[in-house]
């Protein structure tokens, strides 16, 4: 099956062309990204991103065999609505089939796919997918060949992420390969498979970038505003991609230096209207609050055991005054007739 020249995606908005549009299209223009987040970076957190200037979002990894063989994989991994692109989907795959039938899955609901070839985790890895893939270049040009020829869409982006590998030269190459099979651009953590909290090497990202024709994104240790124009000008990528320093400041993007009270006030609102399950909104809120609240007050706040609770004690800290959701005790009983 062969899809493609739609330029109108199934939420309703018009398709993006994100590499010409904002990749080729800077005029010195920042280009803001929201890195794949596992468990984070799903479309609540998209939409408050977004309107503290962030251009691109992803969605977290999904796992593209359970991807294709579930509906209820799909219904729990992926959403999405028309406000949400520029939008990419990053898949880990180990086979062409599975992440070009996950593509064709999520083609009429997205700008562009994502291959994982660079998360270190141990079991991603054990499974053969993200930075296992740095060495089969092979299968990492087949899949994304296999994938080019299904969808017949010049506008669809279709991506990797990488780790750098200790010997530069094999990074280089990897990516000239993928260049040459179709990848419409590489974006780089500056970090080996092996290191977590080393210095990132943007002089690594640099030569890579140098090294191409298509676009680079430059990923690792951006944590403000500043350091994202910074990582630009020392490496002349395309655009810059965030993942801790938006999780701590969601409106870091906007220029701001911490979580600001209107940015932790839309997070609750945003992820009340969505219904977010009380962990995913709570642990969010610990991570932006982190620098905003006093020790004795974030200890307090980490230990609230409920979207009610949470709702009071910021109505509390801040003078607000959100409607707190219904406990289940007080929700009305609806009478089935017999």
């Amino acid at each position: 099956m062969v899809v493609g020249n739609e330029s109108v995606v199934e939420s309703g908005r018009q398709r993006c062309d994100i590499v010409k549009e904002y990749l080729l299209n800077q005029d010195e223009k920042l280009v803001k990204i929201c890195a794949p987040m596992v468990r984070y970076s799903k479309l609540s957190f998209r939409k408050l991103v977004r309107k503290y200037e962030c251009d691109i979002a992803y969605t977290p990894m999904i796992i593209s065999s359970s991807f294709v063989a579930s509906e209820k994989a799909r219904s729990v991994e992926f959403s999405t609505d028309e406000g949400d692109g520029p939008l990419v989907v990053q898949f880990a795959a180990d086979n062409a089939e599975h992440f070009a039938e996950a593509t064709s899955i999520v083609y009429g609901s997205c700008d562009g796919v994502d291959l994982n070839c660079g998360c270190p985790q141990r079991w991603v890895m054990a499974e053969g997918y993200g930075c296992c893939l740095l060495n089969k270049p092979e299968l990492v040009a087949d899949i994304v060949s296999q994938t080019r020829n299904r969808i017949a869409d010049d506008k669809f982006s279709i991506s990797v992420k990488i780790r750098i590998h200790s010997d530069l030269a094999k990074s280089v190459e990897f990516c000239r390969r993928a260049e040459a099979c179709g990848v419409s651009w590489v974006t780089v953590h500056g970090r080996t498979k092996d290191q977590r909290c080393q210095p990132v090497d943007y002089d690594a990202i640099k030569t890579i970038k140098d090294s191409l024709s298509i676009p680079v994104i430059a990923n690792g240790d951006c944590k403000s505003l500043e350091d994202a124009r910074t990582i630009q000008q020392n490496t002349g990528v395309n655009g810059v991609m965030a993942a801790r320093g938006l999780l701590q400041n969601p409106a870091m993007f906007a220029g701001h230096h911490q979580t600001t009270e209107q940015c932790i006030r839309d997070w609750v609102e945003l992820a009340l209207d969505d219904e977010v399950i009380f962990k995913t909104f709570h642990q969010h809120l610990i991570f932006m609050t982190e620098k905003v609240f006093a020790k004795p007050t974030r200890l307090q706040f980490n230990l609230l055991k409920s979207h009610e609770d949470v709702v009071d004690f910021l109505n509390s800290e801040y003078d607000w005054s959100i409607e707190s959701p219904r406990k289940p005790e007080d929700t009305p009983q609806t009478l089935t007739p017999t």
